[in-house]
């Protein structure tokens, strides 16, 4: 028996891919999918069908919290009309690593959800973006890319969402993956995966506002004196912090009153790499913030730190379900400590 020909629903949302160079000015975005689409060599011949959404025309840099919320609920009701075997989403970079992992943790179906993009646009000699776009809707197509989540497709690797950054302003390959390298690859048409994901976490879709997290970058000498500004306007804080998880002993007095008052989160601004938790007892060390009640984010960096803190938050986590939540996303519990149904 010959298996149906493969359904992707393609979300356009905008940037690089998108754009195109106005005469005397810079480049915007203004290509719809559907011609994103017919510029793509080689599509046809994959047999597979893809359906168009032009859900947005917006620079990575203009999405933000509700655009992705919208995302989640019309690739919910396009699973829910259509046949489609996965999705994929073709937006700006800046804010791909943000995007991916929001999808990460909303997407409530198996069916894998790739989002990719370009760093050169269509009008600028060797512009990635029909390579790109050919590679996610191949990937989204794939069998094995069901139940992974969300994955970020860039110059023919496959990654996880909830793993995923931008490393490089302006390179092809600005896409890695520090801390486990890609899933896989796509190879001669085919999306071909060497390594498992972490577990798939799940949270439901905000029941409240999106609340206000600050990310606040320990800088050298920093004796914490802004972070009083941050204690009157955010309902959450992530600290990226030094090293393995270091900050100068002037700033931990300050740390833990914030700590005392709202979820604070304690990274790493390193971009690669674990937060320590037993290991250093000195005044501001790991061992010293952990004590007064920040939560250590072990191999998530800081952006996604934050995000699964507004996430949480959003979902009407207390305190008690947010520590597990970061215990678990960070990898230091089970996944049978989520609590999230």
């Amino acid at each position: 028996m010959h298996r149906m020909a493969a359904r992707v629903a393609v979300f356009a949302l905008g940037g690089t891919i998108a754009m195109t160079r106005a005469a005397g000015g810079g480049a915007t975005p203004t290509l719809s999918g559907e011609k994103l689409l017919a510029a793509v060599p080689g599509l046809a011949e994959t047999g597979i069908g893809v359906e168009v959404v032009n859900f947005r025309q917006l620079p990575g840099a203009a999405l933000g919290f509700d655009d992705v919320i919208a995302l989640c609920r019309a690739i919910a009701d396009q699973a829910g009309a259509a046949a489609a075997d996965g999705f994929v989403v073709t937006q700006g970079t800046d804010t791909i690593e943000e995007t991916a992992y929001l999808l990460h943790l909303w997407h409530g179906d198996d069916r894998p959800v790739v989002v990719t993009g370009a760093m050169r646009n269509p009008s600028l000699a060797g512009a990635d973006g029909a390579a790109n776009l050919l590679a996610a809707i191949v990937t989204a197509a794939s069998p094995a890319a069901a139940g992974r989540g969300a994955l970020v497709v860039f110059a023919d690797e496959i990654h996880a969402g909830s793993m995923v950054r931008k490393t490089h302003a302006t390179s092809v390959a600005t896409f890695r993956s520090p801390n486990g390298g890609p899933l896989g690859h796509v190879i001669e048409g085919q999306a071909r995966f060497l390594a498992q994901m972490p577990n798939r976490l799940r949270i439901p879709l905000p029941t409240k506002e999106i609340p206000s997290i600050g990310v606040y970058s320990v800088a050298f000498g920093d004796d914490g004196g802004l972070l009083d500004a941050f204690a009157q306007s955010v309902d959450g804080l992530v600290v990226a912090a030094m090293g393995a998880g270091h900050v100068p002993e002037t700033m931990v007095g300050r740390l833990a009153e914030l700590a005392s008052a709202m979820p604070v989160v304690l990274a790493s601004r390193t971009g690669a790499g674990s937060i320590l938790r037993e290991t250093y007892g000195f005044p501001g060390s790991e061992r010293y913030l952990i004590a007064r009640g920040l939560l250590p984010a072990g191999f998530l960096d800081p952006f996604k730190a934050r995000l699964l803190l507004a996430a949480a938050l959003a979902a009407g986590a207390d305190r008690d379900q947010i520590a597990a939540a970061v215990a678990v996303a960070a990898g230091y519990a089970g996944p049978q400590a989520w609590p999230f149904s």
